[in-house]
């Protein structure tokens, strides 16, 4: 059991690896289950590859399981050399590309040329009727944890003006920033939440600056959706104010004034699928939850965190687990059109077609 990291693409251009890997693949598939992880940046960027990251290495502990792992991958032809490597040289069953733009084309199609290896992205884009069926998909609902974290962050401001950093108003971020405001609302409807939308997924600079508007704007609580949230956590702490994260822990990056976070546990899936590699059953091909399934988790409380927000988010997290709805009908977007007529289950399908801003964000996505 162990893990290898080393750059897949520049040494089967270099090699003539395809030809290697034909005479190699029986023997590496014989040794053990090998595993390959697939990363769009470091694994350390405390958050979302270093929230993959984390969960790989529980899954290191498994006897007789290989791990192995590429960072800083981009979203184009690239990842189809790397998932073609670790099948060719390393004889992977088991493919975890974990960036959102793997999926189409380039894993789709993969998936065609090797039906034999199993390939699962961390989204709910399979359909049985579109994709192939060692292709799937796992989620996480981080919107259940930034629900939490809107508690907190309700029961901990004194200015009653919270900022949330965004990267693309897609529907999953969308949701997610809702979720927040409703926590937020629920249990302070004083709140209001101020958000800017920076474009895309890392941008450390513009991040930074959008921090910095929105504590000069009055913001006391920072919150964010961006895949790397170390600068916004960073900023935040800088400037005294306090802070929520997302996707993995960055409380050790404020001290003073990080509440709690909203964090994926994507081991909940890596460990229950290497098992069933390891005896011969089938994977789903989709598998989905939260609380209810220990695939979401807030980070343990920090410095800025009141004792009545605890108490409040503790709460809330029992009551998502026993099923407890978010998205409670009437509700009014931030133009005052209704766009949830009744009550909408914590999975239910129509929260995908998020296209709005709950009323209580100051902001738009156009």
């Amino acid at each position: 059991m162990n893990s290898i990291t080393f750059n897949r693409r520049t040494f089967l251009a270099g090699t003539g690896g395809l030809a290697l890997a034909a005479s190699t693949s029986g023997l590496a598939r014989a040794a053990a289950t090998t595993i390959g992880m697939i990363y769009v940046g470091p694994r350390d960027d405390f958050g979302w590859n270093q929230a993959h990251a984390v969960a790989a290495q529980a899954l290191k502990d498994i006897p007789d399981v290989t791990v192995v792992e590429e960072e800083n991958v981009p979203e184009t032809n690239a990842v189809t050399k790397s998932m073609e490597s670790m099948i060719q040289l390393d004889g992977a069953s088991l493919l975890f590309p974990t960036s959102f733009g793997y999926f189409d084309p380039f894993m789709i199609e993969t998936s065609k040329k090797y039906p034999d290896v199993e390939f699962r992205h961390p989204t709910s884009l399979w359909s049985a009727d579109k994709h192939p069926g060692n292709l799937g998909g796992y989620f996480c609902y981080l919107d259940q944890a930034h629900y939490v974290n809107g508690i907190a962050a309700g029961l901990s401001t004194k200015s009653n003006k919270i900022g949330f950093i965004a990267a693309k108003p897609i529907s999953l971020v969308l949701r997610n920033i809702n979720a927040f405001t409703l926590g937020a609302r629920k249990v302070n409807p004083d709140v209001k939440v101020q958000l800017i939308i920076t474009g895309e997924w890392s941008l450390p600079v513009r991040e930074a600056e959008a921090a910095n508007a929105l504590v000069d704007a009055g913001c006391d609580v920072i919150a964010c959706h961006v895949d790397s949230p170390k600068v916004v956590i960073e900023t935040a702490e800088a400037r005294g104010v306090k802070s929520c994260g997302h996707n993995a822990d960055q409380s050790p990056l404020a001290p003073n004034g990080f509440i709690t976070g909203a964090e994926l546990k994507w081991g909940t899936v890596y460990t229950a699928y290497a098992e069933l590699i390891q005896k011969g059953e089938k994977l789903p091909n989709l598998n989905e939850g939260g609380y209810d399934k220990n695939m979401v988790a807030s980070t343990a409380f920090g410095a800025g965190a009141s004792d009545e927000a605890k108490s409040a988010a503790m709460g809330a997290i029992e009551e998502l687990k026993g099923g407890a709805p978010i998205f409670v009908g009437p509700l009014k977007d931030n133009t005052g059109k209704v766009v949830v007529e009744g009550t909408l289950g914590l999975y239910d399908g129509a929260l995908w077609g998020t296209d709005y801003l709950i009323e209580g964000v100051e902001g738009s996505i156009t």
